[in-house]
């Protein structure tokens, strides 16, 4: 299978794969003028097709993303080659991305597709965003004594492309990236039933040796005796008790005086493994999905991986509170009162708010026990966030603008958006309990809320929040992402964390 770029007119939208070579004419008098990309000449020479004709003939506009299927069949030729020409729009960084996704998934059932595609690519993102593209589109997860009718796409080949050093690290970076969003939407979509607290730490120990990553899990009893008070609550009804695992990265070539002296980022992943509501029930329909509520902790887990590949300058620490909120006789009741760890109240009024417990005592001992420069928390949080925020964009809260507006142009570079939305103070008020600190589910609005109960275990440190409830699952594959989990997050916070010109913002 080969595939070609097609480009159409000045600022439009398209993109096709295909060979090595560029041509360009006139669409038929109704069509548009659309331009094919590299290789597309050698195609047509060696097989006799009118591309331009192929594409009036599809009706194809051009726009990035749409496929144009063109099977081959030259003379003495046995087989039928398939030439995909794929629309790259207007070339952006967005659109080669789409661009990726598209030619994966038209590829799927096939050993391999040689593409020119990503040769059209006028910037090291843009390339880099069809590799991630293209990856993402390609995933699949699936446990069936049955072969898929259409298994994934085993290999892309690029060609076309320089062959120099500097494109090999771009698109070894993508790989890298494109590989901790697969780690993190494989994690989310592997099933409850092994999906444990205890086998969430297992893959981050298997990753955390692949990676060179220090780790450290951290069982139930001594989370109890060292005052982990939500994590141990909302995990002890489950026969899987609960954890919080711990990885470190260190930028290497670091001395351990000058690892000490370095600013330290603190990730904090939900690690929910399946949240069944405990006994404030979730209805059944409300469950379905609740195996991807440990996304956060996914994402963490992913992208602490990824840091070295990406050149991270700042070290980095990922804690994932992970535990199953069961039902069961040692089940958390609606009333309870916790001590979360750094001594803080909590009233639980509704055990289906349980996200915010396990992460407020992540928050608290980053705080008291890591001197981070900035925290960061990733959790599938509220479903008010996806009510605000539809189904593409994740929710932002921070207490710092310059943190917020980094991580916003990550979102944006990386093609995971995000929509900061405010810590509304004059909603505090809803937090408070006649016999604690906070209640644990002081109502609407829901995300904001919950924001405002996380915000008073982080101290004075610059602290952001992305409740990505509203984007935690797909409900059908659209460019990259694929439907089920999504494992949204790893991209924006790697994008941010590679920095800039050697350099981490927001901090």
């Amino acid at each position: 299978m080969l595939a070609v770029a097609v480009l159409p007119p000045p600022s439009a939208d398209d993109d096709a794969d295909g060979a090595d070579g560029s041509d360009g004419a006139e669409g038929d008098a109704d069509g548009p003028h659309l331009e094919i990309g590299p290789g597309g000449a050698e195609v047509a020479e060696r097989w006799g097709v009118d591309l331009h004709a192929e594409l009036a003939a599809h009706r194809a506009t051009g726009r990035a993303g749409e496929v144009t299927r063109v099977p081959l069949l030259g003379p003495g030729d046995d087989e039928v080659r398939l030439l995909l020409l794929v629309g790259v729009g207007a070339g952006r960084v967005e659109d080669l991305r789409r661009a990726g996704a598209a030619t994966a998934r038209a590829g799927a059932g096939r050993a391999a597709v040689t593409s020119t595609v990503a040769a059209v690519a006028e910037s090291d993102d843009a390339l880099a965003a069809y590799v991630v593209g293209a990856t993402l589109g390609a995933f699949a997860f699936r446990w069936s004594e049955r072969e898929a009718e259409r298994p994934p796409l085993g290999v892309l080949v690029l060609v076309g492309l320089p062959d120099d050093d500097a494109v090999a690290s771009v698109v070894d970076r993508a790989v890298a990236v494109a590989r901790a969003g697969w780690t993190s939407r494989l994690l989310a979509t592997v099933p409850s039933n092994v999906k444990s607290p205890r086998w969430l730490a297992d893959q981050a120990e298997a990753l955390a040796a692949q990676h060179g990553l220090e780790v450290e899990v951290t069982e139930a009893a001594e989370l109890e005796r060292r005052g982990f008070g939500g994590i141990v609550a909302v995990g002890r009804a489950s026969a899987t008790p609960p954890a919080l695992i711990r990885l470190d990265y260190t930028p290497p070539g670091l001395s351990r005086a000058a690892a000490r002296r370095a600013p330290r980022v603190v990730l904090v992943g939900k690690g929910i493994t399946f949240d069944t509501g405990g006994l404030s029930i979730k209805p059944a329909e409300g469950m379905r999905t609740m195996k991807r509520d440990m996304t956060g902790g996914a994402v963490v887990v992913a992208t602490l991986a990824a840091l070295a590949s990406v050149g991270c300058p700042v070290r980095v620490t990922g804690l994932v509170a992970a535990a199953e909120n069961a039902v069961g006789g040692d089940a958390l009741r609606p009333g309870d009162v916790l001590r979360q760890y750094g001594g803080r109240t909590t009233e639980v009024t509704n055990t289906d708010a349980e996200g915010r417990l396990v992460l407020a005592d992540a928050l608290a001992y980053a705080v008291d026990r890591l001197d981070p420069a900035v925290l960061v928390d990733v959790a599938t949080l509220t479903g008010a966030g996806k009510v605000a925020l539809g189904l593409r964009t994740g929710g932002l809260f921070a207490t710092s603008d310059p943190l917020a507006e980094a991580l916003l142009a990550s979102g944006s570079r990386a093609g995971e958006p995000l929509w900061r939305l405010p810590l509304a103070d004059v909603y505090e008020e809803k937090l408070a309990s006649t016999i604690a600190d906070a209640d644990n589910a002081p109502g609407g609005p829901g995300a904001i809320t919950a924001a405002l109960f996380l915000r008073h275990f982080v101290g004075d440190v610059p602290w952001a929040h992305l409740d990505i409830a509203s984007v935690g699952d797909a409900a059908k594959d659209a460019d990259e992402w694929t439907s089920g989990p999504t494992g949204f997050g790893p991209r924006l916070l790697l994008d941010w964390l590679a920095g800039r010109d050697g350099r981490v913002s927001g901090f």
